[in-house]
C-alpha cells in the first residue's frame, strides 16, 4: 500500500515538474496588432516589460502554476491591467498564452524563441509541434 502511494506521489510531483517547463520562460506578447511587451516567468516570479515607454503594468509580481497556465496573483499586471489568468494553448505550432482579466483575453503570449525576434541559441531547435 504505501508502495502504491509513494509511486502516485512521485508520479504527481514529476508531471508537475514536467508541465512547470511548458509556462516558464520568456514571452512575447500581442495585444490585437500591437506589441505589448515581454513577459517571463519563473520559479513563482513573473516579469513584465510593456512595448509602451512609461507603462504602469511593467514591473514584478507572482504566479501560481497550475495544469493548464498561471494565476496572477500580486504585481503591476493584476493592479494595473486586472489580469487574473494565463491559459495555455499547446496544439499545432508553437505554444502560446492567453493572458486575461475578468472579462475578455488582453493579450496573446508566444514563445520569444518561437517569435521570429530572438534566434535559438545555437545547437537548438525552436519549439514546433
Amino acid at each position: 500500500m504505501r508502495l502504491i502511494a509513494l509511486s502516485a506521489a512521485f508520479l504527481i510531483a514529476l508531471s508537475g515538474s514536467a508541465f512547470a517547463q511548458v509556462f516558464q520562460g520568456n514571452w512575447y506578447c500581442m495585444a490585437g496588432d500591437q506589441k505589448a511587451g515581454v513577459l517571463t516567468i519563473y520559479a513563482g516570479s513573473y516579469g513584465f516589460a510593456s512595448a509602451a515607454y512609461g507603462d504602469k503594468s511593467s514591473g514584478v509580481g507572482s504566479v501560481q502554476g497550475y495544469a493548464d497556465g498561471v494565476t496572477f496573483t500580486d504585481g503591476p499586471l493584476v493592479s494595473e491591467l486586472g489580469i487574473q489568468v494565463g491559459r495555455l494553448l499547446v496544439g499545432e505550432g508553437a505554444p502560446s498564452m492567453t493572458i486575461e482579466n475578468a472579462n475578455a483575453i488582453v493579450m496573446v503570449c508566444t514563445t520569444l524563441q518561437n517569435s521570429g525576434l530572438a534566434q535559438a541559441p545555437q545547437g537548438t531547435t525552436p519549439v514546433t509541434q
